[in-house]
This record gives C-alpha cells, structure tokens and sequence, in this order.
C-alpha cells in the first residue's frame, strides 16, 4: 500500500467526520460527575479512562473529605478535572447532588470511582438520551473488572418488595446483549438529561450508600420517564457480591424509605403478603449468613419510625411529581428472587422450591390490581381524549 492510500485508510470520510463531530459536540454538553471518598488509585484510573475515551466531556470530582491525597493527585495529573470539596462525608446521593450543581452540561453521568470507561460509551449512552425525551435514564453494560469476560450488572431486577440484583451476574459477556427497558439502572454508571434529574428531584440524600439507584428509577417511573439499559456502553466495576453489617442497615432503611415514600396506600396493602415474605427471607439469610447484621436491620425499623414525618414529607413531594400509576413500575418487576446470587446451587434450588410457590401466590394479589388499575387508566385516557375531542368540536 502507498504512503498515498495507508493515509486515505485512516483518513474519515466525510460522513464518518461529521459523525465524530456530533459525538464530540454531544460531549461538550455533558458532564460526567465522580464521587469519591478514599478511593485511593482506582480513581485516577477512573479519570484516565473517560478522558482517554473522550476528551472533550466535563469531568467533576466531589470529594468527600478523602484523607488519602487521591483527589489532589488527580487534580495535579489532569488540570482540567473540576474539583468540589464536600467539607463532610455525606454519603453518594449528597455527594452526587453537589457534583450535579456545579456541573454545567445538559447531559450529566453519574459513574462510580472504582468504574473504567471503554470505547464509545459515552456516545452510547447519552444518544438515547438525545434521540427521545420520553427516557429519562440510561445505564450501560457492566462486566466484573476482575473478569472482563463476564457480566457484573446489565441493568437491575427488582423484586416487588424493593429487593434488587444484579441482572445477568456472572453472565457471559456477550449475554444481555439487547437494548430494552429495564426496573431499575445501576448506580455504577447512569446517565440522565438534567432537565429530568431536576424535575424528579435528584437524588435523595438520605440514602448514603446503595438502593438510591433503585430509588430514582422508581421516581422517574412514576413522574413519566422509562429507564433503559444500553449493551453497547460498556464499563468495567471492581464488584464483589457481599453484605457485611453495615451495609444491611443502609439497604434495609433504604428499601423501606422507598416503598413508603413512592406508593400508595393501596398499593402497599397489596404488596403486604410480598413484603412479609421478603422479611422472613432476608432474617432467614442474615441469620445464616450474618447474625451479627441483625442488631442494624433493627436499627433500620427504628430510623423509620424515628422518621415518620421525615417520611411523610418526602411522600407528598414524590406524590406531587408523579404522572403514572404504581402499575408502570411494578409491571417491570418481578415476583420472584434470584436466590442463586445469594446461596451456593444446592441452598438457592431449597431456598427456590420453599418459597418460589408463596412468592408467586403472593405476586398475585399485586398482579390483579394492577390489571385493574390499567384497565381504569385506559378508561380515565380515553374519556380525557373524549372530552377533549368535543371540545374542540365546539
């Protein structure tokens, strides 16, 4: 080959040119927020990837009273990273609402520090964004950093008690490899117009660590914004599947905080025989796994009933951005638990046969109300597009 046709090959067309400049102009109205605290090097490699990847994009670091210099490493390697000192660790929802704030794109990501961007990731996940306002987040392909050839998270699946997991853990990569609606997005990576991020109120800051990704899904649910998951974003996340005991108080306390806050009364009645199944799964599988994490699910129904009208408050605001019935959310949910993430194959085949019957009996009493509240969507729809009809016709 010439010198000549090797430069023709590497050279863009004219078509390839101008989609690069669409992707760089896409990126130039994003901004990707980072929240750390003591994330030691996997933040610098965190920041080494997305501006290797796209150079172009914001990138805002919120640290959060780190004692270990990473943040300041970061800072003197890449000078253009923005830096927000949070004088206190205020966990990732407060942490995240700060970086939002002093972010200046249309389009903000939200990417854990112990997270590696590959490839066009950032082009695949905000141009869904772009494309249809009617979703409101994107979240990518995740695979297991330590095992690239395997699947992390592709989205989450929730059970109808506010149970998440991991979709297609430990799932061949090439797995999952269809872009459709999902439950909930992964906190490890999600992507949303800021617009929507706003109008559905952030990122509730009372979930200092984990289910605040279940949280905001539901919430955008309910005002009128899908969720979606994109394969072709791919990250790779340092994970490790466990629940020590601290982590049991800030799952428990936020699955309950969610539940009340986002459904209503009716729908909760009806997820009763749901929600006590899942009480008597999780004390079964702290007892066997954890006794010591009993003391913090305690804990976890005191902080509820300690703030009750905390609760109450949060209640009315969701309520009041809400567009769609309970119905839009729990049709993505599912009534059964994915037991082979928690227990070894014998333990989740027992765990499954004892209660796969009284989860899916349970579902039931969710299911047939759901029906029943489409089925008076629809009416309540077509009589609006009537009145509305005949009005136009006077």
């Amino acid at each position: 080959m010439s010198a000549a046709s090797a430069w023709a090959a590497e050279t863009p067309t004219s078509g390839e040119a101008g989609e690069r400049a669409d992707v760089r102009a896409l990126a130039r109205q994003t901004s990707v927020v980072v929240v750390a605290h003591n994330a030691g090097h996997s933040l610098r490699e965190c920041i080494a990837s997305i501006l290797l990847t796209q150079a172009e994009v914001e990138v805002v670091v919120v640290d959060n009273a780190s004692s270990d210099g990473a943040v300041a490493q970061v800072k003197d390697e890449f000078p253009a990273v923005r830096v927000v000192r949070n004088k206190w660790n205020g966990g990732f929802g407060r942490g995240s609402n700060l970086g939002a704030t002093a972010a200046q794109g249309a389009y903000l990501v939200f990417l854990n520090p112990d997270a590696i961007v590959t490839g066009s990731w950032l082009e695949a996940l905000v141009c869904p964004l772009a494309a249809d306002t009617s979703i409101g987040l994107v979240t990518p392909k995740v695979l297991l950093r330590a095992k690239p050839e395997r699947i992390n998270v592709a989205g989450l699946d929730v059970h109808l008690s506010g149970i998440s997991l991991c979709r297609g853990l430990e799932a061949p990569r090439t797995a999952f490899d269809d872009a459709r609606e999902v439950a909930a997005i992964s906190g490890v990576t999600v992507a949303v117009r800021r617009e929507v991020f706003e109008a559905i109120g952030g990122f509730d800051e009372d979930f200092f660590l984990y289910v605040e990704d279940v949280d905001i899904s539901l919430r955008a649910w309910l005002a009128g914004y899908r969720c979606v998951y994109v394969p072709s974003a791919v990250v790779l996340h340092d994970y490790v599947l466990k629940v020590d005991t601290c982590k049991t108080f800030y799952v428990e306390r936020g699955r309950y905080l969610m539940l009340l806050k986002a459904f209503s009364r009716h729908t909760l009645l009806r997820l009763v025989p749901s929600l006590l199944l899942a009480e008597a799964i999780t004390w079964g599988w702290l007892l066997w796994r954890n006794p010591s994490a009993i003391v913090q699910k305690l804990r976890a129904y005191r902080w509820v009933l300690a703030h009750r009208a905390q609760i109450a408050e949060k209640r009315r605001q969701v309520q009041a951005r809400r567009r769609h019935p309970d119905a839009v959310f729990l049709a993505r949910c599912q009534w059964d638990l994915g037991f082979e993430q928690l227990a070894g194959p014998r333990m989740a085949r027992a765990a499954g046969a004892v209660f796969g019957p009284l989860l899916w009996g349970a579902s039931r009493f969710v299911t047939s109300a759901r029906a029943k509240e489409e089925k008076r969507t629809r009416w309540h729809l077509a009589l609006h597009q009537r009145l509305g009809g005949e009005g136009m016709g006077k």
